[in-house]
């Protein structure tokens, strides 16, 4: 672990456990609803994609209502399409495109693609350096702030196609506007390559910053030819069947089938349930811990001020009786020489103060007696005539 990762480590481990561990509590909580919302989203998921028809692009006119239908709902037209992947102008056969299709092609590996992601990330060093002191709050903040990965991405407009026939007559058209869902891409280029140091890198690297060391480039693709499947909601465009995406679905373009996108949401339906079960339950623990714990120092806090105040009311009591009339000199306080003596010591039982000198005495860090100096533990109001 680094650094920096040691330092968050630490700062969040403080921040949960304080208010004897409630800050710890709600964030389970929180985890725990998340869970549950994850859930309810899957499985939701799961039932449409169970309940949803799969089939090849030839046979997918049969299963979507007419063009001028529309009362249809989204469950109904929501499909499951399994075929090739081709570019849009290569099926349609347009003039223009006939000595020169739309197809991009990759610059690394030569494939024929309709999909090139290209994503550089810059690599940074972990040593904090010889006079690396500084704080690591800020550089936590700090590198979070800076921008560490690019990424260039160029499509086409593709379709589906059955990779049986040709030329190809039935197609569908894959609509990628709106979607952020994954694409099924293959990696064709994976290289890491070294940066130089410099004389700044020099003073970044003693003072403990954080210096580039490396840039991975990477390269994916869509190839043409690609056997994919494609869940979402499929509807006629100008008489062409066209597939979008399903913002309520986690899949739209995908190298699973049909049953093995049932078999993994059913898996992480299960995950996010009983995750959700747990943590709902440990949050409950230690909300309830934490609630006691704090609940019972209010309470002696509560009982540790009451003594005080009836202490305070009686010394005030007794020193509005010690202000009437004329107090004899051989019962004045040691100590202010004003005021009746009224309070003894414990243990050595001696009369020789009034109770406000004697709580001024019982709260010195090594109380003693003002006559035999021996060590008091506290002190006893007395009501003499």
């Amino acid at each position: 672990m680094s650094s920096h990762e040691q330092a968050l480590a630490s700062v969040l481990s403080q921040l949960a456990l304080s208010f004897d561990g409630a800050v710890l509590g709600v964030v389970l909580a929180y985890a725990a609803v998340r869970s549950l919302f994850k859930f309810t989203a899957h499985s939701s998921a799961l039932r449409r994609i169970r309940h949803a028809p799969s089939a090849s692009v030839p046979d997918l006119r049969a299963l979507l209502p007419s063009s001028d239908d529309q009362s249809q709902s989204s469950d109904q037209n929501l499909v499951i399409v399994s075929g090739i992947v081709e570019a849009k102008s290569v099926v349609q056969g347009n003039w223009k495109s006939l000595g020169r299709p739309l197809i991009l092609v990759s610059q690394e590996s030569g494939d024929k693609a309709v999909v090139i992601q290209r994503t550089q990330t810059c690599l940074y060093n972990e040593w904090k350096g010889f006079f690396g002191w500084t704080s690591d709050i800020r550089g936590i903040f700090g590198r979070s702030w800076r921008e560490k990965e690019s990424t260039s991405l160029r499509t086409v407009p593709f379709v589906l196609v059955d990779g049986g026939q040709w030329p190809q007559t039935d197609y569908v058209c894959v609509s990628m506007d709106g979607s952020r869902h994954p694409m099924p891409l293959t990696t064709v280029y994976h290289q890491l390559q070294p940066i130089d140091a410099s004389p700044y890198t020099f003073l970044q690297a003693l003072f403990g910053h954080e210096y580039p060391v490396g840039l991975l480039d990477e390269e994916k693709i869509l190839p043409l030819g690609k056997e994919i499947t494609a869940v979402g909601i499929c509807s006629f465009r100008n008489g062409i069947p066209e597939i979008k995406s399903c913002k309520e679905l986690p899949y739209f373009l995908s190298d699973l089938t049909k049953d093995q996108m049932i078999l993994d949401l059913a898996f992480k339906t299960k995950v996010l349930l009983w995750s959700g079960i747990a943590l709902g339950s440990l949050s409950v623990v230690v909300l309830g811990y934490a609630i006691i714990r704090n609940w019972n120092k209010w309470k002696e806090w509560r009982q540790q001020g009451q003594p005080q105040q009836s202490n305070s009311g009686a010394i005030a009591s007794a020193d509005m009786t010690d202000e009437e009339g004329d107090v004899p000199e051989g019962q004045l306080c040691v100590i202010c020489l004003t005021r009746k003596r009224r309070s003894v010591f414990i243990p050595c039982w001696h009369l020789a103060c009034c109770n406000r000198c004697a709580l001024s005495i019982e709260r010195d860090v090594s109380p003693k007696c003002p006559v035999c100096r021996q060590t008091i533990h506290s002190s006893q109001v007395i009501f003499v005539p």
